[in-house]
């Protein structure tokens, strides 16, 4: 995950993986699981996998993600103009959708997944 925003790589690799860690825990798993995801998806120019951590919305087969400080953040930037595909890990299961990513009027940038069947 690159970063330009003020937030140092090294940190955000702790944090990422303590949002794992919370997600995959006996205790708190379950009710994590149900606002924390991990999306996968390849990057446009370099075609490489990559794997991060979202909070999400869920309403049937349509995900919401709101990217916070998106401007220090690249990943949503791969699904712009006509998307791209992308895999979120939902109900214990991997799911693969179509991705397309959204800045409005404010700034505030959502990516809407609809999911495959």
């Amino acid at each position: 995950m690159q970063t330009k925003g003020w937030f140092p790589r090294r940190a955000v690799g702790r944090l990422n993986a303590r949002v794992l860690a919370l997600r995959s825990s006996p205790r708190w798993g379950r009710w994590a699981s149900r606002y924390l995801t991990v999306v996968t998806y390849t990057g446009r120019r370099s075609g490489r996998t990559f794997s991060t951590p979202v909070v999400y919305r869920r309403t049937a087969d349509v995900v919401r993600i709101r990217v916070r400080f998106p401007d220090s953040k690249t990943w949503w930037r791969n699904f712009l103009g006509t998307g791209g595909p992308i895999s979120l890990h939902l109900d214990d299961a991997d799911r693969s959708g179509h991705a397309v990513g959204h800045r409005d009027e404010h700034g505030r940038v959502t990516v809407t997944v609809r999911l495959d069947d």
